[in-house]
Formats: C-alpha cells, structure tokens, sequence
C-alpha cells in the first residue's frame, strides 16, 4: 500500500508486524499490550461505524479527552473513514470548547466521560453541527439516557467489511485536510489550523528518519493529543517507527509511571522538565550533607573524571526519577531557557529543543545533541526551510506547511505567494542555527531600552520555587508577575515550620515573599525590578490563566490582574 498519508501507513505497518506491540495501557495496575491487529481492529470497528453514520468525506469529527489508546484510534479511525479529525484540549472551559466546535462546524463529537460529556451539554446548543456524542468510558453514566448520545462500545458495534475499508483508505487523497489543529497561543481566541495528509505524513516520516527511532525504541505517552506537536512528532513518528506508546494512568501519575518504565525516548513540554530539574534539585536540598557534596561535585565534572561523576552521582540520580535509559530526549511547543537545557546535558540527558508552530505540524527546527550554540533552538528540518524576514519575524517553507486557517469549512492560506509562512516569533539566524528572540509585539520600552519579556521569564523559571513569570513595564521601570511552584514552596515552607493554613496565605508570607525576591535577584540580576507580585493560590490546568502547554497567558493575565500590576507602580 502507498505510505501517502497516515492511515495508509498504519495498514501497511499492520500488514508487515501484526502481533508486535505498538501500545501499552495500564489497567488496574497491570500494564496491558496491544499489537498492530489489535489496534487495527478497533480503528477499522469505529470508522466502519463512522461510515455507517453518515459521517461524509471532508466532514469533522472531534475528540474531547485526556490521551487514551482509544483516542489513538478514534483519530486514525476519523481519517481513515476520509474526514476530519479535531483533537479539543481536555482542559478547555465552556467558552473555549464551544468556540472551537462552532468554528470548526464539528459534526460528530467523542467525549472521554462523564465530566466532558457534561461540559458539552452544556454548550450543545452553541454548536448547531453538532448532532452526534458518543461516550468512551460510561462509568457513572448507567441510568443516562439521550437520543443524541451513545457509548463507544454501542457505536462501534456495526460489523466492517475489511475489503471496503482498506479500499477507502486506499482511495485517499495526500492534498485532502486530515486534522484540524487549535493554535495554543495566548490570545484566547479559537483559531483552527487545517493540515493535510501530505502535511503530516511529510512530518511523520522525516522525524522518524531524523531521530533514529525504531521499534526497539519505548516512550510514555502523557501529554494531550491536542497538542498539534505530541501528535505529530509524538505519536505519528512512532506509529511509523514501530516505536511502543506507553499510556500513562493520568497526568498524577506521569512521576509514578516515568519511574517504573524508564522510556528511550521522551518529549515533553518545558513545564515537565523545570518540573523535574525542581524535584531534582529540592531532593538534592534535603540529602546529607556528604551527598550534597558529592553532587554539588560531580555537578562540576568535566573531561577526564566526568565518567566517574556519572557513574558514582549523576546515573543513580537519573535513575531514581526513570530518566536512566533515555537516549532522545526532545522538549518544545513553548520556550525553554538555555540554562535549563545545558543543565540536563551536564547531568548526561542529551536534551533537544524543537521548534515550530502548529501551522507546520508543531515541528520546524531541531537543535543537534552537541554543538548547540546558546540559546538557539536548532536548524531547519532537512524537508523544509527557514528565514527571517525584514521585521525580524521567523519564517517556514516546505511541505510540513499546512494548507491553511479553517473556519466554517472554508481554508484561507497562510502563507505568501512564494509559500513562506510567518510565525509571529521573532528571531535571527546564526551560523545556520535558529535563535528566538520574542514574540512580535511583545517587546517592553523602558528608559529607552527595549526588553523581550521572555529572556527574563525563562530564566526566572529555573527557580525550583518559580513555575512561571510575566515581566511587565510601566512609568517606574520593570515588575513582575509570580505563579508559584507550590509544592516546592510548600516543601521549603515546612522545613522552617512556617505555618500557612492555604494557599493564599502561604503566597502573602513574608519568608515566602523574601524567598522569592531573592530567587529573582539571583536568576536575573540584569533586571532591575521596581516590584512583583504573586498570583495567590494555585492555578490549575483547566483554568482561563494557562495555556495547554501549561504557559501563562500573558494577554489573559495581564488583564485579570491589572489591579496587581497597578498596585505595584503605586507602590515603588
């Protein structure tokens, strides 16, 4: 069968490897295999049904849910029965889910449980395309009754013909839209982008040439599917390496789950790493004094004694959190300091920064395990280009480009006659790698000197006590905004038996606010704040405050707390 587009790939791996593993889930703490059969049957039970349906060619259906190995089939089983498949972030309130299915014009929903299923009740009435839900897991859902609802079990009953259904993947066309991907920008406002098959397939293959990966390779499966990059350079690159998917429990046991399978691969967004590099260096804290020593030794090893550092310090430690047999290791969809990624190489993880927008599939750079010039995140793809233009702004050109924005079933392209797609990042190349210099728009005037928030706001966060920042300017100078680690900030807090009855109080402590303060100064002494602040209590996934790659949303955050940042210009 022709490779041109991802569900063809998956029929032909199917046909070649059958009873090999490709996934793993954990169920009732036993972690189950399933083969390429396996996972073919179920793709081809649920896009017969979705054909059954009455779900037309070029028609959208959604996925509202956490990454599960039905979601993994649910997506390739959309584009295999030739429409559309939209991946919703799971965290989303009411608004946002509505807006996208709206824009989108989805047809057919699949909701993970009850708790999604309730969130688009709510909003079903905003989504007049909407005629279909069908339910994956049904548990608390028994006595549930709703004409326009169904389990996944009861949906996908209808016997396939499997002639019928290889015959129509067959028949699809690389130029056809595949996935519509929602951009993870700060803005809030929905923005869909529409990627071929050739798109994915073009990003598919290539990464999984350009990394090495094979079916000897594990990785753990964690982040949403509807990050655009996860998906692509996560799942789809290793669905065509044979790499195994580990799925893990739920985002509570990623620590749990990353211990006990030790994966070869790992790509994660920056907030999983400063969350490691925190956990490390809080555990560190509270060793004995002679294993501080020691690791405050081997940390500064190089040349000839480094082996031994590994060896004696670094290995052990790298095992303890499941990190011990990592050979690739990738972070992106969000800016991460250079510090934090030269940190994890002299601790002997090879981390790799990736660059790209979901426009190109998430993936456009990739910085070499060696010779990573400071801040740099990498060189161009070998199947695709980059540029800056003349405001500064990055460019892409290849075939990974998408086809364009979506709205209404209509695509309006986003790129330039010559097929250059602006990013919105700003940038510079030097010798033939890419550094990242701020967001267009964002640059902050003080005194007549210009700042780029996110140079302070990297650096800031490789604070174990500090899990974001926003830098702001006004007539005195720079403040900041704080969101706290909390759990390092609790952990430090109870050593010195501070007492704080909840969150918010622990946040307006005054050894909290001195802790802070000092960790600011130390971090980015070229910063001369006049004041911060902190977001008092804690900020969960799902809240408006944080995107899906877990960033502040810094137009979001700037207007809720424009009282703060009022406060502190009167202040100073």
């Amino acid at each position: 069968m022709n490779e041109a587009t991802i569900p063809a790939m998956v029929q032909a791996r199917i046909a070649a490897h059958g009873e090999a593993v490709i996934l793993r889930k954990k169920d009732r703490g036993i972690w189950q295999s399933i083969s390429w059969n396996a996972l073919g049957a179920r793709i081809r039970a649920i896009g017969s049904a979705l054909k059954a349906s009455g779900l037309a060619d070029g028609e959208v259906a959604g996925i509202l849910g956490e990454t599960s190995a039905d979601w993994i089939a649910i997506d390739l089983a959309i584009q295999g029965a030739g429409a559309i498949a939209l991946g919703l972030t799971p965290t989303d309130g009411l608004d946002a889910t509505a807006d996208t299915l709206a824009a989108a014009g989805c047809r057919l929903l699949f909701v993970e449980n009850e708790e999604q299923l309730d969130k688009v009740l709510h909003i079903r009435d905003r989504c007049p395309a909407l005629s279909r839900i069908v339910i994956m897991d049904m548990k608390g859902l028994r006595e549930f009754s709703d004409p326009g609802c169904a389990s996944l079990t009861e949906f996908a009953a209808a016997p396939g013909d499997a002639s019928t259904w290889e015959a129509g993947i067959a028949a699809l066309r690389p130029d056809a839209i595949a996935v519509l991907a929602p951009t993870m920008g700060t803005s809030g406002v929905p923005a869909l982008v529409a990627l071929t098959h050739a798109n994915l397939m073009a990003q598919a293959s290539g990464i999984a040439t350009l990394t090495g990966q094979t079916a000897a390779d594990e990785r753990l499966a964690f982040l949403p599917l509807s990050l655009i990059a996860e998906r692509v350079f996560g799942l789809y690159a290793a669905l065509h390496a044979g790499t195994i998917s580990n799925v893990v429990e739920s985002a509570e046991t990623v620590p749990e789950n990353l211990a006990e399978l030790r994966p070869t691969i790992m790509f994660a967004i920056p907030r999983i790493w400063e969350k490691l590099h925190a956990a490390i260096a809080i555990g560190t804290s509270g060793a004995t004094w002679l294993q501080r020593i020691l690791y405050r030794w081997a940390e500064r090893q190089r040349g000839v004694l480094a082996p031994l550092a590994d060896a004696l310090v670094l290995r052990p430690v790298r095992r303890a959190i499941g990190l011990d047999r990592l050979r690739l290791a990738f972070t992106g969809a969000a800016p991460i300091s250079s510090e934090l990624v030269g940190w994890y190489r002299a601790h002997g993880i090879a981390l790799s920064e990736v660059y790209g927008v979901a426009e190109c599939g998430g993936i456009a750079a990739i910085s070499p395990p060696a010779d990573l010039r400071p801040g740099a995140v990498g060189t161009a793809v070998p199947w695709g280009e980059l540029a800056i233009a003349a405001d500064g702004q990055v460019l892409i050109r290849g075939p990974h480009v998408c086809a364009g924005m979506w709205r209404d079933g209509t695509v309006t392209s986003a790129t330039d006659a010559e097929g250059w797609l602006p990013t919105g990042d700003l940038g510079r190349i030097e010798a033939g790698q890419l550094v990242l210099t701020g967001r267009s728009g964002e640059a902050l005037t003080v005194g007549g000197r210009e700042f780029m928030p996110a140079s302070f706001e990297n650096v800031v966060k490789l604070s174990p006590y500090i899990a974001d920042a926003v830098l702001v300017a006004g007539p005195g100078g720079l403040a900041c905004l704080v969101m706290l680690e909390f759990d390092a900030v609790e952990k430090w807090a109870h050593e010195r038996n501070l007492n704080a009855t909840s969150a918010v109080a622990l946040a307006r402590a005054e050894p909290v606010l001195a802790l802070i303060a000092a960790e600011l100064a130390a971090r980015a002494p070229g910063f001369a704040l006049i004041g911060f602040r902190i977001l008092a209590g804690r900020i969960a996934p799902e809240d408006p405050e944080l995107t899906a790659t877990m960033r502040l949303r810094r137009a979001f955050v700037l207007r809720k707390y424009h009282h703060l940042i009022e406060e502190m210009y009167r202040a100073a």
